[in-house]
């Protein structure tokens, strides 16, 4: 019987324009060393669309995994080939096996998007990916979210404390908060996880409520000062949490940082880099 969790996977192929965009973009060894597929995988018997990313030189070598949890909900914030190429190819080329999923309902996904749902199985689904992944090293995990995806790996870390660090870059924390200070976020999440028990959903997936439900494994907790997608104080709030609980943790606010921090890409990927060779290698 086959028991793979991989049903399909395909290498990412770009043409000679989006080739050089990549490589100015995120880098030759990027270009040279990496090689990010498209894949789809079994998440409680949907067939979900994901990526896998890991360095070309892998022969007899075992390297550590990563998580990365996207942000955004249904189609937006989706990652498309060429993003996937650059953002998971870099991790890979740190020297790392890089998971992602697209989430249930999302960018041709089977199932229904429940944002913080049942669509954390969607992660939780990617470890037992490693055991088809021979130089993935399955004793060494790390999980990073951006935004939606920032919530997404508190959940997920609740559920899973076999992680060894976190990096958290403009989280939502307080889901309930973000949701119900916007009419439009109001609509938007009703529409997506149901209007029966609106709140009691949100609180379940109010992070700060629960923080001594986490693991006491190191966080990097990132966030632009001028991010006006998710709050800065959502970052700042659960730091103070942590600082109550003595977490182990650092935090990093970016002068003039918007959503995607992208006036301060060059010093984020360093951060990243540093906290995932720090606590994995």
């Amino acid at each position: 019987m086959n028991n793979e969790k991989i049903l399909h996977r395909e290498i990412i192929e770009l043409n000679d324009s989006q080739n050089k965009m990549l490589i100015s973009g995120w880098g030759k060894d990027v270009f040279e060393n990496t090689i990010v597929e498209k894949i789809i995988y079994l998440s409680d018997g949907l067939k979900i669309k994901g990526y896998l990313a890991y360095p070309k030189d892998n022969e007899n070598k075992k390297f550590p995994c990563i998580i990365w949890n996207r942000g955004g909900y249904e189609n937006k914030g989706a990652i498309d080939k060429f993003s996937a190429r650059g953002m998971y190819g870099l991790i890979a080329s740190w020297g790392y096996v890089v998971f992602a999923s697209q989430y249930r309902g999302n960018a041709g996904s089977e199932g229904k998007e429940e944002l913080g749902g049942s669509d954390v199985n969607d992660i939780l689904n990617l470890i037992p990916l490693a055991d088809e992944i021979p130089f993935a090293d399955k004793d060494k995990w790390g999980m990073e979210g951006w935004s939606r995806g920032g919530m997404m790996t508190y959940l997920t870390l609740m559920r899973n404390s076999n992680f060894k660090c976190a990096v958290l870059v403009g989280a939502i924390s307080n889901l309930k908060d973000y949701v119900l200070t916007s009419d439009n976020r109001n609509s938007i999440y009703k529409k997506i996880i149901g209007e029966d028990n609106f709140e009691k959903k949100l609180e379940k997936r109010t992070i700060i409520n629960f923080v001594e439900k986490l693991p006491r494994i190191p966080y990097l907790l990132m966030h632009g000062k001028s991010d006006e997608t998710i709050p800065v104080e959502q970052t700042i709030e659960i730091a103070k949490k942590f600082d109550e609980l003595n977490f182990n943790y650092e935090i990093k606010l970016f002068e003039e940082g918007d959503h995607y921090l992208k006036k301060h890409r060059k010093e984020v990927d360093e951060l990243r880099r540093r906290w995932f060779d720090k606590y994995l290698k």
